[in-house]
């Protein structure tokens, strides 16, 4: 039974996995650090919200935790780092809240322009003020968004249907697929001086905390109208509302604050502004439709291994791991194989996709790659997660090749690593799109199924080779599922792979490797 802390008392949503019997869930709602260090030990999973904070101390305390599931978008109360080099799967429902916050923005620029927060506060104190509160209309506007992700889209939807003409910037998208939408995308100087209204729909990192300060509000018009329901520390709360003073910024919406609930209430004072304590996500539906996908979501990873929404390591639809996941196993599979043969420490590795294969997402089979490679080696547990940073914190450098150029598979992964002593390439391929086979190792072309024990040995092409291991190994009481052998010429180098059914002691590899001929044996385990 896998145990799921939460730190949140809110369950709607989450009856699928409340009621799995996999599964027992305890609430511990907001839990101090030390409380949270001491209670985290013994769980597998920990579900949190945007309140909780997750440090690297307290995820240093977890002896078993392997998953952290943010029933949200943001993740920056998460230790990434130490979850990742912790090998954690870090994972957000990045879509549940997309309309409640697109809605919510789009709420805020309407009620920023026609003064309906003012106007509201004004009649309720029984004056009927009409000169005081006159707004602006939207047609005809520019709406700059900075960040173009899921809720930015739906924003730039809606208030195109306005009338409203919207610009963005965003480096991690393409101008013909922003062009497709009917936006136009800018640089950021561009959108901060052309716009009349700027919504922030970025994630919050090192380049995005702050950015919003004197120094882009310079560049922005006169008048400007400023709109933030992504993450607080985007905006400098100081420096905008000296910019509200001094009238160069016409007014601002906030819903998300540098310290929530605010420590320093400046901004929430401030003339033109209109505020909201962090709702953006805080429908009845939106919350709902989280714990319903995040209940998925654990219940893949724990059940089937499937990683969706994940933020520290490549996440997949079903679809789509249903198309790699064969492939990923195959290259696994010659990673633990090429880690058990190769010898000296490793220097680089590379892998090389050939045929359809390289139409498919092929981050996670690299991934598997390496946790194939490093599995065997290191004597710290190894996963989908980690296996990169362990990787790059080993000075190895890691390399994808992708071809058109195939022979005689519909696809074909060939992995070549290299260490200070040897150097050694594999490739595999698919039968039937499901059963791995390797079919060439060191150049030399085998059919090997790549499973259970097995023996490789390096010898010269002679007779009375394969006679010797078949009677070593039967005078063992050690039973030979399969055999190959590759060879390039008669009487040449060759590589025989001998599948066996049962475990090759040490004592009986010597024995296997006393004959002239043959130069190397390694047993390996799949």
């Amino acid at each position: 039974m896998y145990k799921i802390m939460m730190t949140y008392k809110n369950t709607e949503g989450l009856e699928e996995l409340l009621n799995n019997k996999e599964f027992k869930i305890d609430i511990h709602q907001k839990p101090t650090p030390e409380q949270f260090k001491e209670l985290i030990a013994n769980y597998d999973g920990l579900l949190i919200r945007s309140g909780v904070k997750v440090t690297a101390d307290i995820i240093g305390a977890a002896k078993n935790l392997k998953f952290i599931g943010r029933a949200g978008t943001g993740v920056d109360n998460v230790d990434i780092p130490a979850a990742t080099q912790k090998g954690i799967v870090v994972a957000n429902v990045p879509g549940g809240n997309t309309i409640s916050a697109a809605e919510h923005t789009v709420g805020l620029i309407l009620a920023l322009a026609r003064n309906i927060p003012q106007a509201y506060q004004s009649l309720k104190g029984k004056k009927w003020d009409r000169k005081s509160f006159v707004g602006t209309e939207l047609q005809g506007k520019v709406l700059g968004l900075v960040g173009l992700g899921r809720i930015g889209r739906e924003v730039a939807q809606r208030m195109i249907s306005f009338g409203m003409k919207v610009i963005a910037h965003d480096p991690f998208v393409s101008s013909d697929f922003v062009k497709s939408l009917g936006i136009e995308l800018k640089s950021l100087d561009e959108v901060y001086g052309e716009s009349d209204y700027i919504s922030i729909h970025s994630p919050l990192n090192d380049n995005t905390r702050g950015m919003i300060n004197k120094e882009a509000m310079k560049k922005m018009k006169k008048g400007i109208r400023i709109i933030n329901c992504a993450r607080g520390p985007i905006i400098n709360e100081k420096d905008l509302s000296e910019a509200i003073k001094e009238g160069h910024v016409k007014g601002a919406a906030i819903d998300v604050f540098a310290k929530e609930p605010p420590e320093d209430w400046t901004i929430v004072e401030s003339e033109n502004v209109v505020v909201t304590p962090h709702l953006a996500a805080s429908t009845e539906e939106a919350q709902v439709k989280i714990a319903q996908e995040m209940s998925g979501v654990v219940i893949d990873y724990f059940t089937k291994g499937l990683i969706r929404n994940g933020v520290n390591v490549p996440a997949l639809d079903w679809e789509s791991y249903k198309k790699i996941e064969p492939y990923i196993d195959l290259a696994e599979r010659i990673g633990t194989f090429q880690s058990q043969v190769i010898e000296g420490g490793i220097i680089s590795a590379e892998i090389e996709y050939a045929g359809d294969i390289i139409n498919l997402n092929t981050n996670p089979v690299m991934i598997g790659y390496l946790k194939g490679l490093l599995s065997k080696i290191l004597d710290i547990p190894v996963n989908f997660v980690n296996a990169p940073v362990l990787a790059k914190e080993r000075g190895i450098k890691v390399k994808e090749i992708r071809t058109q150029e195939i022979e005689d598979f519909t696809s074909l992964i060939t992995a070549k690593v290299k260490t200070d002593k040897d150097e050694l390439v594999v490739s595999g391929t698919l039968f039937g799109h499901k059963n791995p086979r390797f079919v060439r190792i060191r150049g030399l072309n085998v059919d090997v199924i790549p499973r259970g024990s097995i023996l490789m040995l390096t010898n010269i092409d002679r007779p009375g080779v394969i006679g010797h291991i078949g009677s070593m190994l039967g005078k063992n009481n050690i039973n030979i599922a399969e055999m190959q052998v590759g060879r390039k010429e008669i009487g040449g180098e060759a590589v025989t792979i001998v599948n066996v059914d049962n475990r090759v002691t040490p004592d009986m590899l010597s024995q296997v490797s006393n004959f002239s001929g043959i130069t190397k044996v390694k047993y390996i385990e799949l």
